[in-house]
């Protein structure tokens, strides 16, 4: 259902950009061709995301390709950022400044692999996060509702107020869409969102997030999405062993709900790193762990690392639409703390807040 969710959006699109460009087709002004540019590349980069995820619905790619295929995604965002003479520079915190002897630093490539870094992690982010009906559409409905009231109160604020505008008219289709999908996706899901949503939101995401000139705002948004990055890292790049699927376990012969699903592995198998990784995280308590005697040897078994179990590990078991909604709750204050930190506690880093 992802994929006719994506259609229905590009064909909105497609027909509101005469809609956008319209005030100056009518005055007869001189024609904004790098906007609409900025347009075009934002459509490209988004409609090859969505040929990606519908490519990994009927062929199951591997991790390696759901790496590569979002840099070249990106690739347009960067090149448009690049014509249309966008800054490089970040603004110093000003406890910085002082001992730099200037407010800003221009890093240059730099940035280009940071912005190439936004789009491939927010293309991946809510796939990382998926396997429960609702997750993934209800994901990408609250960051993007989020977005879009930053959008809404940035052009209140600011004087120049097109990169927000441009942002809404992205948003405003993707959210539609979103609703009408999580809707029917919600538990008991009648629809199913595939990796197809998960790569078209996560793009357009990072789209706006880029060409708003707004990113580090963008990943405030996705705080649940990095942190669970950070905690399945030990996974990702398999210094404990990773299954195909992490998503948390169904007990369909008992209380019929989810339980956290389980990893095993030799001890003596594991390198140093691995051994201190999980020792830290046992240590902060957001690890499942039990040594138990398998084939003559010690062997352990660790809750598979993702949010969703992280969450079982502390509840208990739950039922699936209780589950996702405590998600989305966590989803929704990080949101809430975002707001926070961007409008009130940045004050305290600059004297200036954009």
């Amino acid at each position: 259902m992802g994929i006719i969710a994506a259609g229905v959006y590009l064909i909105s699109i497609f027909i509101f950009i005469p809609v956008l460009f319209f005030l100056w087709i009518h005055t007869g002004s001189e024609f904004p061709n790098l906007r609409l540019n900025m347009l075009l590349a934002a459509l490209l980069s988004v409609t090859t995301a969505i040929l990606l995820g519908f490519v990994d619905d009927m062929l199951d790619l591997r991790w390696r390709h759901k790496l590569l295929f979002p840099t070249l995604s990106s690739l347009p965002l960067l090149m448009i950022y690049y014509i249309c003479g966008n800054s490089t520079s970040m603004l110093l915190p000003k406890f910085v400044q002082p001992f730099l002897g200037t407010t800003y630093i221009d890093i240059g490539p730099l940035f280009y692999l940071y912005m190439g870094m936004v789009g491939i992690f927010c293309t991946n982010a809510i796939n990382i996060i998926a396997g429960i009906n609702g997750v993934e559409a209800g994901q990408g409905l609250v960051i993007g509702a989020s977005v879009a009231i930053f959008n809404i109160i940035q052009i209140y604020r600011l004087d120049d107020d097109w990169y927000h505008s441009f942002s809404l008219c992205l948003l405003l289709p993707f959210l539609s869409t979103s609703f009408a999908l999580y809707s029917m996706n919600v538990y008991p899901a009648k629809v199913f969102v595939g990796d197809t949503y998960c790569y078209w939101a996560g793009m357009l995401l990072g789209t706006v997030g880029i060409l708003g000139h707004f990113s580090k705002t963008l990943l405030l948004f996705c705080i649940p999405q990095i942190f669970n990055f950070l905690y399945s890292v030990p996974q990702l790049f398999h210094f404990v062993p990773c299954p195909r699927h992490r998503l948390p376990r169904f007990d369909g012969n008992g209380d019929k709900k989810l339980h956290m699903s389980m990893a095993e592995f030799e001890i003596s198998k594991l390198s140093t790193l691995a051994k201190l990784l999980v020792t830290i995280f046992r240590l902060f308590g957001v690890m499942h762990y039990r040594e138990f005697e398998k084939e003559n040897s010690k062997w352990a078994e660790i809750n598979n690392l993702t949010i969703l179990n992280l969450i079982l590990k502390f509840t208990g078991p739950l039922y699936e639409y209780r589950l996702n909604q405590a998600f989305l709750g966590i989803q929704i204050f990080c949101s809430i703390f975002a707001f926070l930190c961007r409008f009130y506690f940045a004050f305290l880093l600059y004297d200036v807040v954009y």
